[in-house]
């Protein structure tokens, strides 16, 4: 059964998301988009009391286009790296899932935040490389969670999927990783209880990963650079 302050907040996240979701439909710019998603990702995290500790902040590139990868714990995963690149210029486009586009809870804000469509029922992914191609095109970054899905319990890293080189390779995107150090999920779950103690998650930057290297696979070179066993 939920306790009260679930409850709470959920209300809260429900209206703040599409609170911004609504206000995301009135702008079109980058800058504009990247500042609102920045606002909301400082707004709700601030909310749940979840401080966001940034390792080599000073690896995150000013400028440029990127396939940022990074691995995947929990629903507020995007909102950490988002808080990350606050002093970057970097704006990428989220791959984001079918089911997220028609959530009640999520799918305004994912719609107007700057997403690209991935719907997995499809048998030829065409389009969804079209889409890739036209926001790179526009001068954007792309932003993935390569294992396809949030990893559950003890898993430290979850199989990447083979399409995050693809589209590195495919729009000759230099790979910048991040790695979510701490279990995001538990943190969520420990704030959503109502415990009032100092939650600080750590995310660390990581050195670009050129997308002509062929030397280990992208799953190999993102382990070895964060020390994953």
């Amino acid at each position: 059964m939920l306790t009260f302050n679930q409850i709470k907040m959920a209300i809260y996240a429900t209206y703040l998301t599409n609170y911004f979701g609504y206000k995301l439909t009135k702008v079109s710019s980058a800058t504009e988009k990247k500042n609102l998603r920045f606002q909301y990702a400082r707004t709700l995290l601030g909310k749940l009391d979840l401080e966001i500790k940034i390792i080599n902040q000073e690896k995150v590139p000013k400028d440029g286009q990127y396939l940022l990868v990074s691995n995947h714990k929990s629903v507020i995963d995007p909102l950490i790296i988002e808080i990350a690149l606050e002093n970057s210029n970097l704006y990428g486009h989220w791959i984001s899932k079918k089911e997220l586009y028609n959530s009640f809870f999520f799918g305004l804000f994912v719609r107007n935040a700057g997403t690209i469509l991935l719907d997995r029922e499809k048998s030829q992914m065409g389009d969804f490389f079209k889409d890739i191609k036209a926001v790179v095109k526009e001068g954007d970054s792309i932003f993935i969670f390569p294992e396809g899905t949030r990893s559950k319990g003890d898993i430290k890293l979850g199989e990447f999927k083979e399409g995050s080189k693809i589209i590195a390779l495919k729009n000759r995107l230099d790979i910048l990783p991040v790695h979510i150090k701490d279990n995001a999920n538990d943190m969520l779950m420990s704030s959503l209880k109502g415990e009032k103690i100092k939650r600080v998650i750590e995310i660390k930057i990581g050195d670009l990963i050129s997308y002509k290297d062929k030397s280990a696979s992208l799953e190999d070179a993102y382990k070895e650079q964060f020390n994953i066993n």
